[in-house]
């Protein structure tokens, strides 16, 4: 009788092969909890509250759009150029210097009158990330604009200016600006 000397590698690389797959596996569900999910904020609420409400939102948006209307006081204004795959636009936006900013909003009627008794919520906030939002909640109203101050912006880059404000159950305006702080 003679003896089979050849060795078989099939069970060493099968079982090489689970190995790999079970560590693909955990590293894969480990970068994955790992990496923050960032809400968006686009209406200064979290966007599952967002999608519920779209139609009293919008219904309440073109109430305020109706009769009133808001602009940023003061600012310190540019276009910036945003150069897409396709087509390049101008953007007008607030230049923002490091350390403390203020910013001013006047919130009026179309007939031009200030309105001195709205609830004014601002939030500046980053793209696609919330790990550095300001928000201020109750903005006070001085000499004829709501006032946000003491806005900490330290690091450079792109910025989103959102306000809300609430005149009354039925009217709810909001504001968007774009912020840049170069570096």
């Amino acid at each position: 009788m003679a003896k089979n000397k050849e060795i078989s590698y099939w069970p060493h690389m099968i079982m090489g092969f689970l190995l790999i797959g079970i560590t693909l596996g955990y590293w894969t569900v480990k970068s994955a909890t790992s990496i923050p999910v960032h809400e968006s904020n686009e209406y200064l609420m979290k966007y599952q509250q967002a999608d519920m409400n779209i139609n009293e939102i919008l219904k309440r948006k073109a109430a305020f759009d109706r009769d009133y209307s808001i602009g940023i006081v003061g600012a310190k204004m540019a276009f910036n150029t945003i150069e897409n795959s396709k087509v390049a636009k101008k953007e007008k936006s607030v230049i923002l210097t490091a350390g403390k900013n203020s910013f001013q909003y006047r919130i009026a009627k179309k007939d031009g009158t200030v309105v001195p008794d709205a609830q004014v919520t601002f939030l500046l906030t980053r793209p696609h990330t919330d790990k550095e939002d300001v928000l201020l909640e109750h903005i006070p109203f001085k000499n004829g604009t709501y006032l946000a101050e003491d806005v900490n912006v330290s690091n450079p880059g792109r910025y989103i200016l959102r306000l809300r404000v609430d005149i009354d159950k039925n009217s709810v305006g909001y504001l968007e600006i774009p912020a840049y702080l170069k570096p």
